[in-house]
């Protein structure tokens, strides 16, 4: 008799934007979870390209650029490529937030410095500052609209030129959250997962106070997600100790295997 698969019977809601959520959903769909995609944000290209057009033409000036999402590395590049495709990007050294994002610069040819052991901003601080290589050297942050400030200020404090760019934008997504807050207030999800703190922002939002209250069962993608959470009155039942897709994934079996 064949073995059931170990989330066989758990219904798991993924917020992650849809062309980002395949991995996260492939891997539950795996160990038999049943999973709805309801895209909490999309990404979308930031409301004026000038400001990251500039820092494109002064590329060669900056010492480091450093991502700290996937998003970043396609949007930078993307509009590199459109703008000034004769660029040749060689004098500066990248900095990434996780694997992820580093494998994102390898499918375009670019080796990370620096890939913190843990997956926060002020580890990629502590990571490039124990280089040596942070006091009067210029560095380029193209990343989201909205996004925490630890990381330039760290930066900044310790002599740095920061320049910090919105290369896109995160806004909430629209129909499917109604359908998945529906599918949260009559019981029929086990678990939802974050893999952002924009993702928990924008779910609650649409989702409204009855799914803040013991309606959801939230899993996290680690720790800056958990805090996004909690602020929203939601403790999470799932953080991942390893920062990413596989982490939780392992994280949501370890809960279920102990309940």
């Amino acid at each position: 008799m064949t073995e059931p698969l170990p989330l066989a019977g758990r219904t798991i809601l993924v917020t992650r934007p849809r062309r980002q959520s395949r991995p996260l959903s492939d891997a539950l769909r795996r160990l038999g979870a049943t999973v709805v995609e309801a895209p909490a944000i999309e990404i979308e290209p930031p409301s004026d390209f000038r400001p990251l057009d500039e820092a494109l033409g002064r590329l060669a000036t900056y010492d480091w650029v450093v991502f700290t999402s996937v998003n970043g590395v396609e949007a930078f590049f993307d509009r590199l490529s459109k703008v000034r495709p004769e660029t040749v990007v060689s004098s500066q050294k990248f900095a990434a937030i996780g694997p992820a994002t580093a494998e994102s610069l390898r499918e375009r040819g670019f080796e990370a410095e620096v890939v913190p052991e843990k997956f926060v901003a002020e580890e990629v601080f502590r990571a490039i500052a124990g280089r040596g290589e942070v006091t009067g050297k210029r560095f380029l942050l193209p990343r989201a609209d909205i996004a925490r400030e630890a990381l330039p200020e760290l930066l900044r404090s310790s002599g740095a030129i920061v320049d910090v760019i919105a290369a896109y934008r995160t806004v909430a997504a629209g129909e499917e959250m109604k359908r998945a807050s529906e599918l949260v207030e009559r019981g029929e999800v086990d678990m939802v997962t974050f893999t952002s703190a924009s993702t928990a922002r924008s779910f609650f939002a649409k989702a409204g106070p009855h799914a803040a209250h013991g309606r959801v069962r939230a899993a996290s993608i680690g720790p800056i997600t958990s805090n996004a959470l909690r602020s929203l009155g939601v403790s999470p039942a799932v953080e991942a100790e390893r920062f990413t897709t596989e982490g939780l994934v392992e994280a949501i079996l370890r809960y279920y295997r102990r309940n």
